[in-house]
């Protein structure tokens, strides 16, 4: 089977994906919460579309030893852990291993919070429509930890969007989150990845650049209101 990709690069399915948005969401105090590292490029055309501020939410996926883009959970600002029990137990991971995992990958959420934010606070989500964005979704563990964080802040409705997904996870999705937009859903899935001609993958220097360029957007009614 000959897969054709979709998307030139995370730049072109952003743009894709803020079209499809900018139809029914006319919110001037949306804010974009963007998932690093691959998220961000995407998001950043969502905000730029929107005329929404733009920030990061951070989420760590729980890769399997030895195959980390088989997550068995991910873990969030915030303290949320969300696991995929089901495919733990497939796979007979014992939980002094699930724990070593999640330290390891605490540490590394708490890193890339101070270096990407230098010192900025997180955008406030309370009482707001909150746009989560990733490059895709595969098994959807990282969104569903980012959604349930946010839930502690109160936000008036939580969208997650994305380019390309899983059909039967985005289909699932729809009772994690006020509303998910999946711009598109090929069958069969198999990866993120495939559906884009350039996946390289995002540095940690594209993040800052990409958030203080975000600072320099015309943003709506939320920012100039403040």
């Amino acid at each position: 089977m000959r897969i054709h990709p979709i998307f030139r690069d995370r730049v072109d399915a952003g743009k894709t994906l803020a079209n499809r948005i900018a139809r029914y969401i006319q919110d001037p105090a949306a804010l974009v919460l963007a998932l690093p590292r691959g998220g961000v490029p995407v998001g950043f055309e969502v905000a730029r579309k929107l005329r929404a501020e733009l920030d990061i939410f951070l989420v760590r996926k729980l890769g399997f030893p030895g195959q980390q883009e088989l997550a068995v959970g991910a873990i969030a600002s915030g303290g949320i852990r969300v696991l995929n029990e089901a495919l733990i137990a497939d796979l007979r991971v014992p939980p002094t291993i699930v724990d070593e995992i999640t330290s390891r990958e605490e540490n590394e959420l708490k890193r890339r919070e101070e270096l990407y934010r230098q010192g900025r606070p997180a955008r406030p989500a309370g009482n707001r429509t909150v746009i989560l964005i990733d490059d895709g979704l595969a098994t959807g563990a990282s969104m569903k930890a980012a959604a349930q964080a946010l839930r502690a802040q109160a936000p008036q409705r939580i969208i997650a969007a994305v380019p390309v997904a899983a059909e039967e996870t985005c289909n699932e999705f729809r009772t994690s989150v006020d509303d998910i937009v999946c711009a598109y859903t090929p069958a069969p899935f198999l990866a993120v990845g495939i559906w884009y001609e350039d996946f390289a993958q995002i540095t940690d220097d594209d993040v800052r650049r990409l958030l203080l360029e975000a600072d320099q957007l015309p943003v709506a009614r939320h920012r100039e209101a403040s």
